[in-house]
């Protein structure tokens, strides 16, 4: 019996997972972006469907109307609201729902991490003295350092360039995609003598190079924890997750 998978993407573990299903027959997949990235990468062995659904009922109705059997949840661990709009939707529309979620990094020994919980809160923590920060939190969220009264340096790097209304005063701009290696990142540091980095506490190894990096240049690092989301089913590997888009 052929069982279509909505999987909700835009991550490594997302693309993997596709990957993995392409030689099983019985799979229709539909990979679901939220088109935030202007130019992704689309799988050849999946539909793709590009955009929000328009809320929770509006999601729940769209899972009803193309009956899907399983909802595999991919989407980056700070993508809050789509999750829980997920989630509930899988539960109005009675469709089994899993989320997949690459683990958190942890904080060793040499770093010298400042944990906080939100941007506003990463802001604040730079201080009121200007600092030369290397800011990689993806665009949409720029704003708060715009207007902040410090006038920092900021090198700020992400995949698209942000819209102009977000970027602050003193910004260099660096467009690229990972992953990097520890060697380019330190490189990076160093030439542009960076005093400080904030940055999002996604996990993964494909931006990991700049944490170990300040680790071995004793630069702190301002860490954005993940927003806690209860009760929604979790694995942290795309091997369980395949395991259970099989099972039932």
């Amino acid at each position: 019996m052929q069982k279509k998978i909505l999987i909700l993407g835009g991550t490594t573990e997302a693309s993997t997972l596709i990957k993995s299903c392409v030689n099983q027959g019985s799979l229709t997949l539909i990979l679901s972006l939220a088109g935030v990235t202007k130019n992704p990468v689309l799988p050849p062995n999946a539909f793709t469907r590009i955009g929000g659904f328009g809320g929770v009922i509006k999601m729940a109705e769209w899972i009803a109307e193309n009956q899907i059997n399983k909802v595999i949840d991919a989407t980056h661990p700070f993508a809050q609201q789509i999750t829980r709009n997920a989630y509930q939707a899988t539960q109005i529309a009675k469709v089994p729902y899993l989320r997949l979620e690459r683990p958190a990094w942890q904080r060793e020994k040499e770093d010298l991490w400042q944990e906080v919980t939100t941007v506003q809160d990463a802001v604040a923590a730079l201080g009121s003295k200007p600092l030369r920060a290397f800011v990689t939190i993806g665009r949409k969220e720029l704003l708060v350092f715009k207007e902040c009264s410090i006038l920092h340096e900021y090198w700020i790097r992400s995949v698209d360039r942000p819209e102009e209304m977000y970027i602050p005063q003193n910004a260099k701009l660096i467009q690229a995609k990972g992953p990097f290696s520890e060697e380019d990142e330190i490189a990076f540091l160093k030439q542009n003598q960076i005093e400080c980095i904030v940055s999002k506490n996604s996990g993964g190894q494909t931006v990991y190079a700049k944490i170990s990096g300040a680790r071995k240049l004793r630069i702190p690092v301002i860490m954005i924890q993940r927003p806690i989301i209860k009760s929604a089913p979790c694995v942290p590997k795309w091997e369980e997750a395949y395991q259970w888009i099989l099972k039932g």
